[in-house]
C-alpha cells in the first residue's frame, strides 16, 4: 500500500470527519488528504499555492461531494476527466444529491461510481468503508500517467 492515499473533497466538517473515521475503522491503510472544497481539489491535483511541493503520486481515488463552494464537484469531476494526466483516476461522488439530473451528469462526465450518502450514522460508516476496501484494496489501479510537476490549466 506504499505511495497510496485517498483524496477526499467534503465541505462538511462532520462529513469529512466520519468519512476519515469510517475509513480509519476499515483498517485502510492509505492516508486521507481532506480538502474543503473544490478549489483546494483542484490545487492540490495540479499542484498549485500551497500544494506545488507535494508527492509526484496522484491519489488512488477521488472522493468528491458535489455540491461545494468556490468549485462545485461536477465542475472539478469534469476537469480531471478531460485532463489526460488526471482522467485514470477513480472519481467517486460522495454526495446527499438524489437528484436524478445529478447522476446523469455525473456519469455522463465520466464519474467510477455515484454513492449517496445514507441518513443513518451506522449506513453512512458502512457505505464510506465498502467504498474505501473496494478502491483502496480491491481494486486495480491503472498505471500512472507521466507528468510534470505544476502541470494542468492555470
Amino acid at each position: 500500500m506504499r505511495g497510496k492515499y485517498i483524496l477526499l473533497a467534503e465541505d462538511n466538517p462532520n462529513d469529512a470527519e466520519l468519512t476519515v473515521s469510517a475509513l480509519a475503522d476499515a483498517h485502510m491503510a492509505d492516508p486521507i488528504v481532506v480538502v474543503p472544497d473544490g478549489a483546494e481539489a483542484l490545487d492540490f491535483l495540479y499542484r498549485r499555492g500551497k500544494y506545488v511541493e507535494r508527492n509526484k503520486e496522484d491519489p488512488t481515488v477521488i472522493l468528491l461531494d458535489l455540491k461545494m463552494p468556490k468549485v462545485d464537484g461536477m465542475e472539478v469531476l469534469r476537469s480531471i476527466k478531460q485532463d489526460p494526466l488526471l482522467r485514470r483516476i477513480p472519481v467517486v461522488m460522495l454526495t446527499s444529491s438524489r437528484e436524478e439530473a445529478d447522476l446523469v451528469r455525473s456519469y455522463e462526465s465520466g464519474v467510477n461510481a455515484y454513492v449517496v450518502k445514507p441518513l443513518s450514522f451506522e449506513e453512512f460508516i458502512n457505505a464510506v468503508r465498502e467504498i474505501g476496501l473496494f478502491w483502496g484494496f480491491l481494486n486495480e489501479p491503472a498505471p500512472p500517467s507521466p507528468r510534470s510537476p505544476g502541470a494542468g490549466p492555470a
